[in-house]
């Protein structure tokens, strides 16, 4: 007997269910940076070692193996949903696609201006910091917030964040990818080449594609971009053809394709152990009563924290309605305007995608514990605020 699967609401419920685990996660590893366990903490997230074969050398930290293989997965996933997205889902069209996009540019805009105002003269490179939104804390929350945000609005939330997730990775890709060795590059076009000849000649498994996938995020790694661009890259050139699984099969529109069996597959390992595992490992923050002071005199920390609680709402509120009210846009049916506000407010939950940013954005630890002190913050106010917001529209 087949087992029937629903692409988008078991997206939605694996992202609203892990961002529990998250948020236990993250915690766990604030705790632990400071109690006596701080130093082995520490250590093992810099304990290094390399990789060293014929043709093939990494050097990695433990902490760097986490952010750079095994997120690698988690941008698998993204890719994949951004593919469906595109081809089946909320931004298979140019009208469904067009309301977020404007939505997302503007919370990308505001938050980044606003923390330039605050750090551009001291740190600019920590601009990107507050324009991402985590999917599976905001899906979380709109979960919570239920029948008071309505679909429309959910809908409308999840396809923001994914247009903000390939906004991020591109970011990441142009802004933080710095001295680009041009033949390692060449390795890369190699691997997506070859992938494209592999769909040419209809290799279905995914074993196929393995060597091609591992031979880019190596040439990635080597050429000086970051190798979680890979994942991204082999998501987004899955193919959405039709699959001959004999154990699945599709109960919202019938076509199951590869996109589908593959996200089914992988989008569990990453919501409840590659993103959990990220969070364990880079919020631990040491809290002294000096590390306090530092961030609240850092004008890092307020360009962060007001770029999400308030950039993030202001933007995607403002575009919205500038476009909306020149019809060059459908909102969701009976849209008010605290509610538009409420879900910026959730969109201004950047968490997992913020600190990724932040730990390229930033060299020195200090600085990077300061960043994600103000993501942490940020990111809880928000969902605070968007709380209380959705409360007050209901009423």
């Amino acid at each position: 007997m087949k087992r029937r699967i629903y692409p988008l609401r078991d997206f939605l419920q694996n992202e609203s269910s892990s961002g529990t685990v998250l948020v236990i996660a993250a915690l766990l590893g604030m705790v632990i940076a400071n109690t006596s366990l701080a130093d082995q903490y520490f250590s093992i997230l810099d304990y290094s070692f390399e990789i060293d074969f014929p043709g093939i050398f990494i050097s990695l930290t433990v902490l760097k193996l986490i952010n750079y293989a095994f997120m690698t997965l988690f941008f698998f996933v993204v890719g994949l949903e951004i593919k469906r997205e595109l081809t089946s889902g909320h931004l298979s069209s140019f009208k469904s696609a067009l309301a977020p996009f404007i939505a997302a540019l503007g919370g990308m805009a505001f938050p980044a201006v606003i923390y330039l105002i605050f750090a551009g003269d001291i740190a600019p490179s920590g601009w990107a910091i507050p324009v991402a939104t985590d999917i599976a804390l905001a899906v979380g929350l709109m979960a919570i917030i239920g029948a008071q945000a309505g679909a429309g609005l959910r809908a409308f939330l999840l396809a923001l964040a994914v247009m903000d997730d390939i906004a991020a990775i591109l970011i990441i890709a142009v802004v933080y990818s710095t001295g680009v060795v041009i033949s390692w590059g060449a390795g890369a076009f190699v691997a997506i080449v070859a992938t494209f000849l592999l769909q040419k000649f209809r290799a279905r498994s995914p074993w196929f594609y393995l060597p091609a996938g591992a031979l880019l995020w190596y040439s990635l790694y080597r050429a000086g971009l970051h190798p979680t661009l890979a994942g991204v890259i082999m998501g987004l050139l899955t193919p959405a053809i039709n699959s001959e699984n004999s154990k699945l099969e599709d109960g919202e529109d019938g076509r199951l394709t590869a996109v589908e069996v593959l996200e089914s597959r992988l989008h569990p390992l990453s919501s409840f152990l590659v993103v959990p595992l990220f969070a364990f490992s880079n919020s631990g923050v040491a809290l002294s009563s000096d590390v306090i002071g530092t961030a609240l005199s850092s004008p890092i920390a307020w360009g962060i924290f007001f770029g999400l609680v308030v950039g993030k709402p202001l933007g995607i509120f403002a575009t919205s309605k500038l476009f909306a009210s020149r019809g060059l846009i459908d909102l969701p049916e009976k849209t008010s305007a605290p509610a538009l506000i409420a879900t910026g407010s959730v969109a201004g939950i950047g968490f997992t995608v913020a600190i990724f940013i932040a730990k390229l954005a930033f060299d020195d630890r200090a600085l990077q514990d300061i960043a994600v002190m103000a993501v942490i913050l940020g990111s809880a106010v928000s969902a605070i605020l968007a709380l209380v917001l959705f409360k007050i529209t209901k009423r």
